[in-house]
């Protein structure tokens, strides 16, 4: 209803009006260009004396406004779904408006200015009520922030120190200091409005498919009843323009053809409202066919949080030996996953001894990378003396971890310390005892929990225990997918047990683990080999050859340049899992365009029975046993069923803006589903409208 509220009805009316330009619909819908060509014949006719019977101008009159009323409840609708995505846009802009910032000066004084006087790097104080003035981040305060206009989210976020926060939106309570990062005009408000806006929508294969066959129709149609009125005139019995007009616009799929545009828009306009802008309409009707998604594991799957929950020794170490391994192995690591360690090490008290601690500080940082796999420390032993007595042997947890490398720095031997993936460390460094190792990495693994190894030097100590949990709604998610007969596949590094574990918990049909960058692409090309349609998600420009391969690429709007051109979706909301709403939204964006088709097929059917008798009634007195529905007169039925053509088109407008009840199921039920409700729906109801329509206008003709 909200939608509905927005819209200026002025606009939406005169945007109408012009789109009954008959340049306009000879174009863009055909069938409505007859519809409207049959109201200009009849005006025509009455305006040319002596063309009408006498009698017949009132009937003529009529039907030409109603056949008028009917081609403009079809660009009503259009225009109504148009101007609906436009009115996202002026929205979005509203949150551009300048507000009044309150800056801090270097000398800690406040200072109101002008938002757009703003610079990255300034820092303005936030107090309830506040409207944020430009992207940036935390840096003092938590509070609520309000982020619904831009997210959709009634519930405030709550944002602190370090969380990033968008122009536009709203403080609710609490107070933040934050600090710009945005430059006018490229915040992400920004960034939406040129997305919104750019987005096209060029008219999908199925949506051509569909046109030219109601196309076909129409002409088949036309020249059927061009032959039929020709053939009773030569035969002497007057056929009646009016009713050769009606009889022609009740056959052609009037609903489906003033409908279809407007379930295209709406369509684009839906996925817009729920943060995904489709750069074509081809990427909605592919979501829609979609068979196969490729899912990321990290972050699509699971929250992409593993956080360390354990230690677990190998050989003659202890736990507390792995905890003090680990700390020093993280010491430097400044991920969310390092600092967990870190975290769970000096809480069960596995932290190294004060020389050890000095010397870990100052060792060479052996950072992550996607192709080595691991990280650590190397120390570079200092040369400066502990004392007349040295060190000494360290006694307490982890002091064989601590005594073995302390022995070494006496000795000026290397000592590197590293955790990485299994196979990896494997490669560079043996555990004591290899098979009971390798127990110890499959129980970890079959639980979905991921094992890092430990090693100092060439000797494995022990492990590391990471578990990331599956974000909240995606189990629901992926069964409803696979209730739709579509098949998932995880993508990932990890192991195969570990992966195969989570994909058990998550209901997914097939995993890639062990996978490289290059792998995702592959496993695209495979799939649409073997005649699948395949959705993808992707943030890297690692990821642009696979999204641009996809038929359906979904590229986060926090991703690389490289892969939001490539990809002919981006997720505004940098939610990987969205892909299984689009996926959705594609089902019941043709789950709605079959409905309508069906429901229009069978409303033709159910108008034959009460035009094509009036018609043949003077040739042939037989063809009155086809007035099933025992209608007064011609003239009742044909104003009867030409106001019911025109009156459904506006009925199913909010049908065709909001699409069809969705329940996940797999195509063959949808389409049986829909052929029950709307087809048989479709044909009983002109029965029932238009007797009851016969019996109104016979009871207004009968009291005058």
């Amino acid at each position: 209803m909200a939608a509905w509220a927005r819209l200026r009805w002025g606009q939406v009316i005169a945007e109408s009006a012009r789109r009954l330009s008959p340049l306009y619909l000879a174009a863009n819908n055909p069938i409505m260009f007859v519809v409207e060509a049959g109201a200009v014949l009849l005006i025509a006719l009455l305006a040319i004396p002596g063309a009408v019977a006498p009698g017949r101008a009132p009937l003529y009159a009529a039907l030409a406004a109603i056949l008028a009323v009917t081609a403009w409840f079809s660009t009503l609708s259009e225009s109504i779904s148009e101007l609906q995505a436009r009115a996202r846009v002026d929205a979005l802009r509203g949150l551009e408006r300048e507000i009044i910032a309150h800056r801090i000066s270097e000398g800690g004084g406040v200072a109101d200015v002008r938002s757009s006087e703003l610079r990255p790097g300034d820092r303005v104080r936030l107090s309830p009520g506040d409207f944020i003035p430009r992207d940036g981040f935390v840096v003092e305060g938590t509070a609520l922030v309000d982020e619904s206009m831009l997210t959709g989210e009634s519930e405030p976020a709550l944002r602190s120190r370090d969380d990033r926060v968008l122009g536009g939106t709203r403080v609710v309570s609490g107070s933040l200091v934050v600090e710009v990062t945005a430059e006018a005009g490229k915040g992400f408000v920004d960034r939406m409005i040129e997305l919104v806006s750019s987005a096209k929508r060029p008219r999908t294969q199925s949506e051509v498919s569909l046109s030219l066959l109601l196309l076909v129709l129409s002409l088949v149609f036309l020249t059927v009843v061009g032959s039929l009125y020709f053939a009773l005139y030569f035969m002497g019995y007057g056929p009646d323009v009016a009713m050769s007009v009606s009889l022609l616009v009740a056959l052609m799929p009037t609903t489906i053809g003033g409908l279809l545009p407007a379930i295209g828009i709406a369509g684009v306009s839906r996925l817009a409202r729920e943060g995904v802008i489709a750069k074509s309409g081809r990427a909605i009707e592919a979501s829609g066919d979609t068979d196969v998604v490729i899912l990321d594991k990290t972050g699509t799957v699971t929250e992409g949080n593993r956080r360390a929950v354990g230690f677990v020794p190998f050989g003659g170490y202890t736990e507390a030996d792995v905890g003090m391994a680990a700390f020093i192995a993280s010491i430097g690591d400044a991920t969310k996953e390092g600092r967990s360690i870190v975290e769970l090490a000096e809480s069960m008290g596995y932290v190294p001894p004060s020389p050890l601690m000095e010397e870990a500080l100052v060792a060479r940082r052996i950072d992550f990378s996607a192709e080595t796999r691991y990280s650590g420390v190397e120390f570079m032993w200092s040369r400066r003396p502990y004392g007349p007595r040295g060190i000494g042997r360290y006694s307490g947890p982890g002091e064989a971890i601590a005594n073995e490398l302390m022995e070494l720095r006496e000795r000026g031997e290397p000592a590197r310390v590293i955790k990485g993936s299994v196979d990896v460390v494997l490669r560079m460094a043996r555990p004591p005892d290899p098979r009971s190792a390798e127990r110890a990495i499959e129980e970890v693994s079959s639980r979905g929990e991921t094992p890092l190894l430990l090693a100092v030097n060439d000797r494995v100590v022990g492990m590391v225990v990471l578990k990331d949990r599956l974000k909240p709604g995606v189990r629901e998610g992926l069964r409803e997918l696979s209730e739709m007969g579509i098949r998932t596949v995880m993508i990932t590094g990890d192991n195969p047990l570990t992966a195969r574990a989570i994909a058990e918990e998550a209901g997914i049909w097939s995993v890639i683990a062990r996978a490289r960058p290059e792998d995702k692409l592959r496993a695209v090309e495979e799939q649409q080999s073997l005649g699948h349609v395949v959705g993808v998600v992707g943030d890297g420009t690692n990821d642009a050859p696979a999204l641009a391969r996809a038929d359906v690429g979904l590229a986060m709007n926090s991703g690389t340049a490289a892969a939001k051109d490539a990809a002919n979706m981006i997720d505004l909301e940098s939610d990987p899992s969205n892909i299984i709403k689009v996926v959705k939204l594609g089902k019941q964006l043709l789950t709605t365009r079959g409905a309508i088709t069906a429901f229009s097929i069978a409303n033709d059917i159910a108008k034959y029975f009460t035009l094509l008798p009036m018609m043949l009634a003077p040739v042939d007195p037989a063809a009155a046993a086809l007035n099933v529905m025992r209608l007064h007169s011609p003239t009742t039925a044909v104003l009867a069923t030409m106001i019911f053509n025109a009156v459904i088109i506006p009925a199913l407008i909010p049908l065709a803006l909001r699409g069809t009840g969705f329940r996940p199921t797999s195509t063959r039920r949808m389409l049986v589903r829909n052929v029950l409700i709307f087809g048989l729906g479709g044909a009983a109801l002109p029965f029932l409208a238009i007797k009851a329509l016969d019996l109104l206008i016979t009871f207004l003709i009968s009291a005058r």
